[in-house]
């Protein structure tokens, strides 16, 4: 993926991607309750909205990040392939970014077996309702190519094995399907449970398939081509890729009317129109996520009850959160920021209200009421919507993957990145710009979560914890712990020292 970060020059655009429900209401059968739109923290909230940042804060705030002593290091250590084992095929689960990481453990996998990959099939979510297959969203092309030195893919299976579809194993229990892969297993575990498969049929399939591959006790070379999938060889079809460099080039250079002072903030002494920065920031604030959360986001008694019966009706009340207070969990960090503490945030760090916000995410729980405190604070804010008109958005409409992947794309092209909370997006956003050495803004959320139960503090007091708060939360890289995830903190498995 090709970036694009030189010559900017000093001015700010926020990007953030959303949909909205109709206004003051959530968006589920469940519940059709009105979500309040007054401040929850109006006391910080006033303070923010008078707020004139000085220049120094906010040239800190857009400087890219110094070099960390490190460089993207995932050369192939394979010279050449020897006899396929037989075939691989997985089948994955959940949004855009889950099946992201499980295409590159699936890659991994079948390096580990030396057998060949079909190209993975995506199930139907039951929450986005996406049938788009893989070649929908990557380019399949570069996919294989970038590949061809590692391991054996192929696009479909030789007709001996047609019969082997999602709707075969589907109907009854097949010897050919291999459906006990325990999360996070070893490598050892794929040989001593597949190999077997493979031998006796030539073909395996694998399902479920969603974080089946352990990240600790792996052989280097098998971190380094994980990372090299993810990094690398995953590359957007064409046109989400056209899609998304428009949405950009307009963030940068728009010559709409709403962008007049904004454009006159991006000329520099010899008139000559240079391109603004901006961030992207991933909203996460759907009614799955605010259900699970179990906390309180200021809806009163009846937003309580709807969120109760709808973990009730998805999980049957089985939500670890819930069983937690409010407070408890605040102090936990485990409360995904609303669109005002997010707002927040962000007006304590620096930003203005001449930043341009561009929403990335999917649809807001309670809708325009529960982001109007965000839009008080930031009123520029664009979406895809806002940004290209219908016809150039015609081959993303109701492809919930694609409109995450311009999402995905934007974010990928912009000076910083915040996310509201943690999640598959975060993850993965977080890992692809370190390897890149990007500013990635993480919310303290434990830290955030105490400051906003002091109803009594000031502006002055919550900017300064704020500030110090996120002091190393900008980018600094974080070496990966034992279990943790190597696509979200791809450092040491695949950077070297620099020379």
């Amino acid at each position: 993926m090709m970036l694009r970060h030189g010559g900017l020059s000093l001015c700010g655009v926020l990007v953030i991607t959303t949909l909205f429900v109709p206004l003051g209401y959530a968006s589920t059968s469940f519940m059709l309750e009105p979500i309040i739109s007054k401040p929850r923290h109006s006391r910080l909230f006033k303070s923010a909205l008078r707020q004139e940042n000085l220049s120094k804060q906010q040239s800190d705030l857009w400087t890219p990040l110094v070099n960390q002593g490190w460089k993207p290091c995932i050369a192939s250590t394979s010279t050449s392939l020897s006899d396929s084992s037989g075939y691989i095929q997985v089948f994955l689960d959940g949004g855009l970014n889950q099946q992201r990481m499980g295409i590159c453990d699936a890659v991994a996998v079948a390096k580990i077996l030396n057998a060949t990959l079909v190209i993975p099939y995506l199930e139907v979510n039951p929450v986005w309702k996406d049938a788009s297959y893989f070649e929908d969203i990557f380019d399949v092309d570069h996919f294989m190519n970038v590949l061809k030195d590692d391991i054996s893919i192929v696009r479909e299976l030789p007709d001996e094995y047609t019969w082997s579809t999602r709707e075969y194993y589907a109907s009854a229990i097949r010897s050919t399907r291999v459906k006990n892969a325990p999360l996070h297993a070893s490598a050892n575990w794929y040989r001593e449970h597949v190999s077997p498969v493979l031998e006796s049929y030539g073909i395996a399939a694998i399902s479920p398939f969603s974080h089946r591959l352990a990240f600790n006790n792996m052989p280097a070379d098998i971190q380094r081509l994980r990372c090299k999938v993810n990094f690398e060889a995953l590359t957007f079809v064409s046109h989400v890729r056209n899609l998304g460099d428009l949405l950009v080039n307009r963030l940068r250079f728009s010559d709409d009317a709403a962008g007049t002072e904004y454009l006159k903030q991006v000329v520099d002494t010899q008139g000559i129109k240079s391109a603004g920065k901006f961030v992207a920031l991933h909203l996460r604030f759907d009614k799955d996520m605010a259900a699970h959360s179990a906390c309180d986001f200021g809806g009163g008694k009846a937003e309580k009850k709807a969120l109760a019966r709808y973990r009730k009706a998805i999980w049957q009340g089985r939500v670890m959160n819930s069983r937690f207070t409010d407070e408890e969990l605040r102090n936990q960090g485990r409360c995904p920021l609303t669109p005002e503490e997010i707002g927040l945030l962000l007006t304590a760090l620096g930003f203005d209200n001449s930043t341009r916000l561009y929403l990335a995410s999917h649809k807001v729980y309670g809708g325009e009421a529960r982001i109007s405190a965000l839009r008080k604070l930031f009123p520029q804010i664009e979406d895809k919507k806002s940004l290209a008109s219908a016809v150039e958005r015609a081959q993303i409409n109701g492809k919930a993957s694609l409109s995450a992947a311009v999402d995905y794309y934007v974010s990928m092209h912009s000076d910083i990145f915040v996310s509201a909370s943690p999640g598959n997006m975060h993850n993965a956003m977080v890992g692809h710009r370190t390897y890149l050495n990007l500013k990635t803004i993480r919310p303290n959320m434990a830290l955030l979560g105490q400051l906003f139960m002091n109803k009594s503090m000031n502006w002055s007091d919550f900017q300064a914890a704020v500030v110090e708060g996120q002091r190393n939360r900008l980018g600094k890289i974080k070496i990966r712990k034992a279990k943790q995830s190597i696509y979200t903190y791809p450092v040491p498995d695949c950077v070297c020292q620099q020379d």
